[in-house]
């Protein structure tokens, strides 16, 4: 921890203000790294990132959760939620997404009561359970304990004989995960006491009469996750107290992020410079304000903390608009709790339209720098658009359910031409017309490994997802410049048979090879390379890339004679539809070969580009990339 000195601060214009003398904490060279690429180059087995009071192991996707099953929680009667890395939970207002987050919350409390009371010692043959209060529930504050049970039903009281019996109802949260390749289950009961507490035990496996003869082990493995629920931002307090971590995390799961935002701050920037600083890049980039440094001054336990706007003005932070701070919450809170599972609910709250794509991006990107997960609830049609093809999206109508198909009513409706579609085509003054966002991340991917000029149009374009139709790319596109007469657009579409309309105003163009995808992987050595690669990344490092490059060969080996069998075309040809009829089989029959779950699903595909040479990338690639450019300068933008 630094030491706070009492030296004028040659940045802060300001007296007896301090930002610190003593040494900052040592940060692994593969952070930085992180910062700029999806994985770390080294294995990071022993790599750690210091915050608060001590280093803390940077887990990455070898730690994620993976589903929750609830039982007579709040408004749940039982239900089985699917998770990702990143999960959005969409649906109506009072559906059951905030109070998923909550489950995870207070499954979370509730393993970590257990741990610090239990683990290690033999469990007593009565009342096994450890005592947790509700004032204790900082992340799921109740006013009355039988708030956390569905309908308030605490106890089931039944005439059994002419004799009464009453027996408590138990509220269950299971999660299941994955920790460094192994699957492991975690289940949790409650038991109501009182209005103020409850008693939390492992599950129930196995009952004799009324006695309980088998438990679910807690495994090790969950004992290592940190969750954090983080509620919207609620405004911002004219003064800020300095506070410890404790007190910090209290009020955030109170809803009081409006005292703690330059907190937050401050542990960032004392923390890690080089961590501050990339906040500071991330919303200048996003807002085109410079953040000063979070100053204490300890004549008044105070932090201080003021940015300058685009005209150089300096200014308190208070003055700034919610969607800054909103967005300054988010990034400075994943940066200051690395390797956390991070419960985010309605991250694009006060966030413009044209933002929340480019936000959503970012702190996805920006938790698997810092090796966390990210759960969150949304209402936002741009984030469930962006999230739909890429990653995993529950939807909360009757029983939460995962969204899988393209043509799903919801999906439909979210497509139709509104409001918002002609704010962001007056916005950006042109429109990029794909099949799904795994193009586009394929695309982005494309113009990093190219370094592309196409690169910088290609971070936040206004993008409408059509499948593979052009008549619906059309019909939107004239709809659109019905209002805005000026606007340009371009269509990629996967290889058609049909003619394409390409005109000045519109481009169209269809891949000559089947689809996106085959220019990714249009040889086995991508594959092989990709294998190493990842298996680089796990604790055991080197020695698993042999066996995960050999195992891959076996896997494509196996496919290319299915389908020689079936006298299909060879998976190498542009003919073969790469994604499904060969890239999911593989990865399928890879991962089942390692007796590991699948964990490259085609949202991850665009991961495969850093593994091919730019000079080996088709030359059309180059040609549609310089095609979109061209279009994105023809665009005139709102004044």
């Amino acid at each position: 921890m630094r030491r706070e000195s009492k030296s004028r601060s040659p940045r802060s214009g300001g007296r007896g203000r301090s930002r610190g003398t003593g040494p900052r904490a040592t940060v692994c060279k593969a952070v930085s790294f992180h910062r700029r690429a999806r994985a770390c180059p080294s294995p990071c087995t022993g790599c750690y990132y210091y915050v608060g009071r001590g280093p803390v192991p940077r887990l990455g996707r070898r730690n994620m959760l993976t589903k929750l099953i609830c039982r007579n929680f709040k408004c749940f009667g039982e239900v089985e939620i699917e998770l990702g890395n990143p999960v959005v939970f969409v649906g109506p207002n009072n559906s059951g997404k905030t109070t998923a987050l909550h489950a995870l919350a207070l499954w979370d409390i509730g393993l970590k009561r257990w741990n610090e009371n239990r683990k290690g010692r033999a469990n007593p043959a009565k009342r096994p359970g450890v005592t947790i209060n509700r004032r204790d529930l900082i992340a799921v504050p109740v006013p009355n304990a039988r708030l956390l049970w569905q309908n308030l039903r605490v106890r089931d009281v039944q005439r059994i004989d002419g004799k009464t019996r009453t027996q408590n109802i138990r509220m269950e949260i299971i999660v299941t995960g994955v920790t460094a390749g192994q699957q492991w289950e975690c289940g949790l009961e409650f038991d109501y006491a009182n209005t103020e507490s409850f008693y939390c035990r492992p599950l129930r496996l196995e009952e004799k009469g009324r006695s309980v003869t088998k438990r679910m082990p807690v495994p090790d493995q969950a004992a290592n996750l940190n969750v954090a629920f983080l509620p919207p931002m609620s405004g911002l307090a004219s003064n800020e107290t300095r506070l410890d971590e404790g007190a910090i995390n209290v009020r955030i799961g109170e809803g009081r992020t409006a005292e703690v935002l330059r907190n937050l701050c401050h542990q960032v920037e004392q923390n890690s410079r080089q961590t501050w600083e990339t906040v500071c890049e991330q919303i200048r980039d996003l807002f085109g304000f410079q953040l000063e440094e979070p100053v204490y001054i300890p004549e008044r336990g105070e932090i201080e903390m003021s940015y300058r706007d685009r005209s150089g003005t300096l200014l308190d932070l208070s003055a700034s608009g919610r969607g800054l701070q909103q967005t300054l919450l988010l990034l400075a809170y994943i940066a200051a709790h690395p390797g956390s599972v991070l419960l985010l609910d309605e991250p694009d709250a006060h966030l413009e339209i044209l933002r929340q794509r480019q936000i959503y991006q970012m702190l996805t990107e920006l938790a698997t720098e810092h090796d966390s997960q990210i759960v969150a609830a949304s209402h936002s049609e741009v984030i469930l658009n962006e999230a739909a093809d890429r990653d995993v999206v529950v939807a909360f109508l009757g029983k939460p359910h995962r969204i899988d198909d393209r043509g799903s009513h919801l999906l439909k409706s979210l497509k139709e031409i509104g409001f918002e579609h002609y704010y962001q085509a007056a916005l950006k003054g042109w429109v990029l017309y794909l099949e799904g966002a795994t193009d586009l991340a394929i695309l982005q991917a494309f113009a990093e490994q190219l370094e592309h000029p196409a690169k910088t149009v290609l971070e936040s374009p206004y993008v409408v997802y059509v499948g593979n139709q052009p008549s619906e790319a059309r019909r939107h596109f004239y709809g659109l410049r019905e209002a805005k007469p000026d606007l340009v657009g371009f269509c990629l579409f996967d290889r058609l048979d049909r003619e394409l309309q390409d005109t000045s105003a519109l481009r169209e163009y269809a891949w000559k090879r089947r689809e996106i995808e085959n220019y990714v992987v249009d040889r086995k050595e991508v594959l092989i390379h990709w294998a190493q690669k990842e298996a680089a990344q796990w604790p055991e490092g080197p020695l698993f890339s042999h066996a995960w490059a050999s195992t891959m060969e076996k896997a494509i080996a196996d496919i290319e004679g299915a389908f020689r069998t079936l006298g299909e075309d060879s998976p190498w040809s542009p003919n073969t539809k790469v994604s499904t009829d060969f890239l999911d089989r593989l990865f399928e029959n890879f991962f089942k070969k390692l007796e590991l779950p699948n964990l490259m699903e085609k949202t991850n595909y665009h991961r495969l580009v850093q593994c091919v040479p730019a000079e080996s990338l088709d030359s059309e690639v180059s040609e549609v990339l310089d095609g979109i450019l061209a279009v994105a300068e023809q665009a005139v933008l709102l004044t």
